[in-house]
């Protein structure tokens, strides 16, 4: 049996003698006391992402009872903070405030804090009201715009705002509500043009929730399942691969680095970087390495990589993929590439390099000390390997 927010609430009052703040696990998911067949259960609740008005008319309920904002949180399936935040809004600003210890008290005001559902939830409906006005119009807009413009953040022009223009009180925003500006397309709202001037130079955001929908490649192996002795760098031939691109439509390399002794491979992509492109590429660079540095390959989980299968059979290399947005599981390989900027800054056109363009940086890097081989080149660490494995 379901029980309702409100039956809720009518069921809990005896339990909460024995119940804490620790009933909260995280801002995810929350233990919830129920009444079943007479009996108290625990049950696991993953909280929605706006309070409805019945969960109002609880927080009302557990307001005139005294609860803490714990217990309040735990009835209508919230995080504590949104409990806090709602009973600050919902009394008006003059109503309760949280105490150390969890406790809702009366505000300094002397008189007792109401939290009125209804009056909560018409405030709450007026607030999501869409579209809303543009507050970053007029001549506010022209700074705010200076500011990015001179590659501030939005975070760094929110928290100066108050500093640079102490006198004017209406021109205080938060950092969101520039993003909201920048990246939602309202009457009033910044130049989109001005995106090109955050760090990420992103011209949207995905939202709360945002599920990726992108293909998988077909047959791929999680880099989950590749073998334990890959993630201590103690056996060579684990291998990270990549591709650093150039400028849209310039090229673009591919980049392998060896785990255990850092040691680069790079081959040009002059003209397209396609799956053919690419297999026909990579191939080679791995089927040329002795057979003791054949053992895996890991990769992003681009669709350059759909041939993956045959590459495989045809290189003698066992393939494994990243999980989506995951750029540590080949922290190696993105090092090399922070690296690689050095000779080819973004935005470089690199239809015109040659391997022997490459083989001559991946000389530069193979023969620089590295502190994390104790000031051994990768290139004395791989020979290393090969005369122990040879013997």
């Amino acid at each position: 049996m379901r029980l309702s927010p409100l039956q809720r609430v009518s069921n809990w009052q005896p339990v909460w003698s024995g119940l804490s703040s620790s009933c909260v696990l995280s801002r995810r998911s929350q233990l919830v006391v129920a009444r079943h067949d007479g009996l108290w259960r625990w049950e696991a609740r993953v909280p929605g992402a706006r309070l409805t008005a019945e969960d109002r008319l609880v927080i009302e309920r557990g307001v005139r009872a005294g609860w803490s904002v714990s217990q309040i949180a735990v009835a209508v399936g919230k995080h504590r903070t949104t409990v806090a935040r709602e009973v600050a809004r919902g009394s008006g600003g003059r109503g309760h405030r949280v105490l150390k210890g969890d406790a809702l008290r009366p505000a300094a005001t002397g008189r007792r804090a109401v939290y009125r559902a209804r009056v909560a939830q018409s405030r709450a409906v007026r607030r999501g009201r869409r579209p809303k006005p543009c507050k970053l119009v007029g001549e506010f807009g022209v700074v705010v715009a200076g500011l990015l413009q001179a590659n501030w953040s939005p975070q760094q022009i929110a928290a100066l705002l108050p500093v640079l223009f102490p006198d004017r009180q209406d021109w205080r925003v938060s950092h969101e509500t520039i993003y909201q500006s920048l990246f939602v397309q309202t009457r009033g709202a910044l130049r989109r043009e001005l995106t090109k001037h955050l760090r990420t130079q992103r011209t949207g955001r995905k939202t709360r929730g945002h599920v990726e929908r992108r293909g998988r490649l077909a047959g791929m192996v999680s880099i989950r399942e590749r073998p334990a002795e890959a993630a201590d760098r103690a056996v060579p031939g684990h291998w990270e691969g990549d591709l650093l691109l150039g400028g849209v439509g310039k090229g673009a390399v591919i980049t392998l680095v060896e785990r255990s002794t850092r040691f680069v491979l790079l081959a040009p992509l002059p003209d397209t970087h396609t799956s053919i492109d690419l297999r026909q590429t990579l191939t080679p660079m791995i089927a040329s390495l002795p057979e003791q540095l054949r053992r895996t390959l890991a990769w992003d989980q681009g669709k350059e990589m759909s041939e993956h299968a045959q590459i495989a059979i045809d290189a003698g290399i066992e393939i494994y993929f990243c999980d989506p947005h995951s750029p540590w599981q080949r922290g190696s390989n993105e090092n090399t590439n922070g690296l690689l900027r050095q000779y080819w800054p973004k935005g470089h056109d690199m239809r015109h390099l040659t391997q022997a363009d490459c083989n001559e940086v991946a000389l530069s890097l193979n023969t620089r000390p590295r502190q994390t081989l104790g000031w051994q080149t990768p290139q004395q660490a791989l020979d290393k390997v090969l005369r122990e494995t040879a013997a």
